[in-house]
């Protein structure tokens, strides 16, 4: 017969795993109900308090688990760019759509595939990056929240340009921090507003448009 353990670690272990699955569940409620309302109220008029009624959590639940309201819509863009709160838990290179970019041997058809994560990153995360960008002249939290999103969004294309390169993809000269600028700017926000919101282009020719943009600044001309 066993005598029952007063410190059980297979329990623990089961007690801390399920706690942590919680506690990314509420996180992941926060995102999606701040998103809601930062998208229909606008940054300034949503509150905390209304986002904790909309996502059923305490307040002080919301000021655990972000650094502030600045730091909440910085997660809640990350998981519009991710397409989700639960993708955005991953790295980059190991969400689906990426992966499948990476593991695409064909240079040409990378840079499509590539593009084509484009419409939908932009259709989810412009709205908010206009709102950061309206506020981050008058409040100096959203400034340095922009500025870590810029960052992060060109390291992470750095990434792809190094892959580029070590693929054998990139044409010759062309080193690896212009072609992280181009594919930076090519993919930029700004751009998507310019020539869908203001030009009126269908989402389609959009991503044809960028697709075949990558593809002539950044590989050899086809020889054939």
């Amino acid at each position: 017969m066993s005598i029952p353990s007063k410190s059980n670690p297979v329990k623990r272990a089961y007690r801390s795993e399920r706690r942590e699955q919680q506690a990314s569940a509420t996180r992941r409620d926060i995102v999606a109900a701040a998103q809601l309302l930062f998208e229909r109220d606008g940054y300034a008029a949503t509150t905390m308090t209304s986002i904790a009624a909309e996502a059923g959590v305490a307040v002080e639940t919301i000021y655990r688990s972000f650094e502030g309201k600045a730091g909440l819509i910085e997660a809640v863009v990350e998981a519009a760019v991710a397409g989700g709160a639960e993708r955005a838990e991953r790295a980059v290179e190991d969400r689906p759509a990426i992966r499948k970019v990476i593991d695409e041997p064909d240079p040409r058809r990378k840079l499509e595939l590539y593009a084509a994560t484009q419409p939908g990153i932009q259709q989810r995360s412009a709205p908010l990056l206009r709102a950061l960008r309206a506020g981050a002249s008058t409040d100096p939290g959203l400034g340095e929240v922009l500025a870590r999103l810029e960052n992060q969004r060109l390291e992470g294309l750095g990434r792809f340009a190094q892959h580029l390169k070590d693929s054998g993809a990139l044409r010759r000269g062309l080193s690896v921090e212009a072609a992280r600028d181009l594919i930076w700017t090519i993919n930029s926000q700004v751009l998507f507003d310019l020539l869908v919101l203001e030009r009126g282009w269908s989402l389609e020719r959009y991503e044809k448009w960028i697709a075949s943009m990558m593809i002539r600044s950044l590989l050899a001309p086809d020889p054939g």
